[in-house]
């Protein structure tokens, strides 16, 4: 592709992305439409893609970003699930989708239909994602959706390269491949927090967010680089770099946050629309090489159809079935391992509902996509490729359709709400309040010995007590000092406006301590921080203005 092609699809693609959000239309699939009606016009080149260019640069930004996102202690708390559906199900699916193409297809052979189960096997949580924080789904609802979107990409890239090398031709026994797997996890995964520590380390200590902006595009292309060079999973790297990161991100300042927030959400909008708009232009040229398959047309599609199901089916058995499986050798476990001193926690609880939730979120999207463009060409088969990238689009297309845009109205049938937790989130967010008030209160009042003297106690007192009358007055809300500065001694603007800071920088730790200590939902940690943000920034703003104008009457 010519970097004139580039912009073209970059810009097309964003274009009707913006129409389909005004819209409240599914984007991807109004994208990959878009771009296979333009393909189909005589004057339009063909365009060759290289699947593994796609994979280097679309692949680790996305991930990364979702990553960051991420609640650390509420992945940690379902792991159990995650590890389940991000591990077992790839590999399940990998399978159970490869004996059908095997059975429906033979003369594709078996290693081409294993290839086909790791690139459908992946769900892409974006979508549910989505839907979910517009309905409201519950936090271990999204937990599980998202956290096992971010360790399936690993597990289903590493079957793909492994089912790709044999497919080539090498010479892979299911022990070099199991021993592969095992390093390419555990190599990541240690690059990939070593890297996110080193970052995180710079982090905090520089306070300049243009600098940090851009170490922040450039970590998930050297994590992702660093780690593949070396022999393990950068999609792990990537993600584990992503969480950590973002577990440290309320270290940093709030201007490195602000600038982070829309950055990466804009990354995602372009990405996403690039690779959809890619896989609609090749759409045509793939079914024309599908027509002279000797499978013929109709089989094809009826494969595609099968594995469709296939996928599916797989996903609402292992979901239901691996949750009734763990509750149950869980429960017989734990009082067995109770009695002998050891500790042994059930994963969190999920209602049939939930579960059914779960089972229906298994939409594929940028993954599948990608690495359908990066398959090799089977021996004696030059149209199998073909074959298979029309599955994946048909997968990843039917998915789309069938499952998410039914999702809004199953969550409203089965009435999957988080009633219970908000009224946790108000008691929380009621008892930080309260402490991070106290907290800025008694630093407030640490500096009304230092001001009495400076300043005169009557002036010092009376700016003192006015703010502190104000807190009491509603504790439920954040103040700042901003609104007395009015009131503030003569030439004391700038210790005042660093008396402000440190109250807000008060009030800022004790919502991490007790995030720390398990008392505050990460989730609700960075929408009071979110909030201390904003009014930092507020007041850092009204201060500069009020400089500005005190320099121009001098």
């Amino acid at each position: 592709m010519h970097i004139g092609e580039v912009f073209l699809l970059l810009g097309g693609s964003l274009a009707v992305t913006a129409f389909a959000r005004w819209r409240e239309w599914p984007a991807p699939l109004l994208v990959m439409g878009v771009a296979f009606i333009v393909s189909v016009i005589p004057a339009v080149p063909e365009i060759d893609v290289d699947g593994e260019l796609v994979l280097t640069l679309v692949l680790p930004p996305l991930l990364y970003s979702a990553a960051l996102d991420v609640t650390y202690l509420n992945f940690r708390r379902s792991i159990r699930q995650i590890r389940r559906l991000g591990i077992g199900l790839p590999i399940g699916t990998a399978a159970a989708v490869g004996l059908v193409v095997w059975l429906i297809a033979p003369s594709l052979g078996l290693p081409m239909a294993l290839l086909v189960g790791a690139i459908v096997a992946p769900s892409d949580a974006v979508s549910a994602a989505a839907v979910g924080r517009r309905l409201g789904l519950p936090r271990r609802v999204m937990t599980v959706i998202s956290g096992e979107s971010l360790v399936n990409d690993a597990t289903s890239i590493t079957l793909f390269r492994t089912f790709a090398a044999i497919v080539a031709g090498a010479t892979v026994t299911w022990l070099d491949g199991i021993g592969s797997f095992l390093i390419a996890v555990a190599l990541g995964t240690a690059l990939g927090l070593l890297i996110g520590w080193l970052v995180t380390l710079v982090r905090t200590r520089l306070d300049d967010p243009a600098v940090l902006g851009t170490i922040s595009l450039l970590v998930p292309f050297a994590a992702y680089a660093i780690s593949e060079r070396l022999g393990g999973s950068g999609v792990l790297a990537v993600v584990a770099a992503g969480i950590l990161i973002g577990y440290n991100a309320p270290k940093t300042s709030y201007a490195t946050r602000q600038q982070e927030r829309p950055l990466w959400q804009s990354v995602d909008v372009l990405l996403e629309g690039l690779v959809f708009a890619l896989i609609g232009l090749q759409l045509s040229p793939a079914i024309t090489d599908v027509l002279s398959s000797p499978l013929g047309l109709g089989l094809n599609i009826g494969l595609a159809l099968a594995v469709l199901v296939t996928v599916i089916a797989v996903r609402i058995a292992w979901v239901f079935g691996g949750y009734a499986l763990a509750r149950g050798v869980g429960g017989w476990l734990a009082p067995r391992w109770a009695a002998r001193g050891r500790r042994y926690h059930l994963e969190p609880r999920l209602s049939p509902s939930e579960l059914t939730v779960i089972s229906w979120a298994g939409m594929r999207g940028v993954v599948t996509l990608a690495t359908a463009t990066a398959i090799p060409t089977a021996a004696g088969d030059p149209t199998a490729a073909s074959t298979v990238f029309l599955i994946a689009f048909v997968v990843t297309v039917g998915t789309l359709l069938v499952q998410s845009t039914t999702l809004p109205l199953l969550i409203r049938r089965l009435g999957v709400v988080a009633d219970d937790e908000r009224e946790q989130d108000r008691t929380e967010i009621r008892a930080v309040l309260r402490r991070s008030t106290k907290a800025g209160l008694e630093y407030i009042e640490s500096r009304r010995e230092a001001w009495r003297e400076r300043y005169g106690a009557e002036l010092a007192d009376r700016v003192i007590d006015r703010f502190e009358k104000r807190v009491r007055a509603d504790a439920s809300k954040t103040l700042q000092l901003a609104g007395d500065d009015d009131q503030a001694p003569a030439g004391s603007h700038d210790e005042f406006a660093e008396l402000n800071r440190n109250w807000i920088a008060a009030r800022r730790a004790i919502v991490l301590e007790e995030r720390d200590a398990g008392n505050l939902n990460e989730e609700v940690m960075r929408e009071l921080l979110f909030s201390l943000d904003a009014e930092e920034l507020a007041f850092d703003s009204r201060t500069a203005v009020r400089a500005d104008a005190r320099g121009e009457m001098t």
